[in-house]
């Protein structure tokens, strides 16, 4: 076994040592990569992506594709700055990127909207693939995307990174594995936070390119709470509506149509129920989850005023089953600042781990789709007042028994 201290990451990246020869170096020597990464769509996303993928160390960026010359630009020197020598190519075109020889990955995070047509171009091209969230823009696009990749020849990963969170990863433990709560009988979670960044052409601000708020930002949301029910959502009500952000924005000649809060409830094929706050015009974040069985409680969180540190906290409610706890589980700090509270790391290591023949983690083709099916049942729910029917959104002739979520509840 590997000694860990010695392989850890936080001496190769140190560069007080930056004297040393290659001959002379051991706790602070780079391992060559063994994956060549494309890296389609060069924003933020994809800016993370390429920071994790070389945090993690396995993986080189070996090209980049994204039509915004500035993107690429700080792509590009994002690279240079950690470490890689090796300039990546600059593909001209998508077509271009699949057909590159020597990457073996490719990390597709482009625009919400655009993910059905690129995934139709890479499926088929020998490479694996990862997919950011939402997999599309509506449920239908998501079959799709979900039928082309259970065809396609190499690994396909959706970008589902919460459940990765250090807070998130010990609810998972605690429930599934120490079975802390006994049976799942609720689950509820809120997110409150700033109102959208900007992007590339602001297309995060309008229904039509995201597939509305509650598919864009809120499946990682709908992921957990699919995961923690251990069911399949049957039925969602929700409220919700623009109320603050983006009155006045206007971005060629269309008005922003976002709704920025909103309330959920979600009924289980098992008869966990479920829940969901979101508010977008907050000073900071907060994040919680809940999960309620018949022998205890858990509570994770996770929250910063703007401008301030995260905090994380942890509390297991046993009562008289067992002793309980209160904790602020944490990854170590250059892991959580390398984007979403360490999670795409995690993701990323994840992700290598099974390209190299390791254990098959993470999220399933059937989670990216069931996590879009909750927000497009909700979105729909707030438009006619009414409680929607999750089979209803779902494509003609779905077959929930072909798609089947992680799943670590028991029955």
């Amino acid at each position: 076994m590997n000694n860990q201290v010695e392989n850890s990451r936080m001496f190769k990246r140190g560069s007080a040592l930056g004297y040393l020869e290659d001959e002379d170096r051991f706790l602070t020597a780079r391992a060559d990569p063994e994956f060549s990464f494309g890296v389609i769509g060069c924003g933020m996303m994809g800016q993370e992506h390429i920071y994790n993928a070389l945090l993690v160390g396995r993986a080189k960026i070996g090209g980049l594709y994204d039509p915004a010359a500035k993107s690429i630009d700080a792509a590009t020197r994002l690279i240079a700055r950690n470490g890689q020598q090796e300039a990546p190519r600059i593909y001209a075109s998508l077509a271009q990127a699949v057909a590159d020889p020597d990457t073996d990955a490719l990390i597709i995070a482009t625009p919400n909207y655009t993910h059905i047509d690129v995934v139709r171009t890479v499926v088929g091209s020998n490479k694996a693939l990862f997919v950011e969230k939402p997999i599309a823009t509506t449920v239908a696009d998501a079959f799709e995307v979900c039928q082309l990749a259970a065809a396609h020849s190499q690994p396909v990963r959706f970008g589902l990174q919460y459940r990765y969170k250090s807070v998130y990863a010990e609810a998972l433990t605690e429930v599934f594995e120490r079975r802390s709560v006994g049976r799942v009988h609720s689950v509820n979670m809120l997110e409150h936070r700033f109102p959208f960044l900007d992007k590339v052409q602001q297309w995060n601000k309008f229904s039509a390119y995201t597939g509305g708020t509650l598919v864009e930002k809120c499946c990682h949301y709908f992921d957990l709470m699919n995961l923690f029910a251990g069911g399949n959502p049957r039925q969602v009500f929700a409220v919700g509506n623009q109320a603050v952000n983006f009155h006045n924005f206007v971005y060629d000649n269309k008005k922003a149509d976002g709704l920025d809060q909103a309330q959920l409830s979600i009924q289980y094929d098992n008869g966990v129920i479920g829940g969901f706050s979101l508010c977008m015009f907050t000073p900071g974040t907060r994040e919680e989850l809940v999960v309620c069985g018949d022998a205890g409680r858990v509570h994770a969180s996770e929250s910063a005023r703007l401008g301030e540190a995260n905090e994380n906290r942890l509390e297991v409610w046993r009562g008289e089953n067992a002793a309980s706890s209160v904790r602020a589980p944490e990854y170590p700090s250059y892991i959580t600042k390398a984007g979403h509270h360490g999670s795409t790391f995690f993701e990323h290591l994840s992700f290598v781990d099974e390209l190299s023949g390791g254990v098959v983690s993470g999220p399933n083709l059937a989670d990216g789709l069931w996590s879009v099916a909750v927000g497009a049942a909700a979105q729909l729910s707030i438009e006619r007042g009414a409680a929607v029917d999750v089979a209803e959104v779902l494509p003609a002739g779905f077959d929930p028994a072909h798609w089947v979520k992680t799943n670590f509840q028991e029955d």
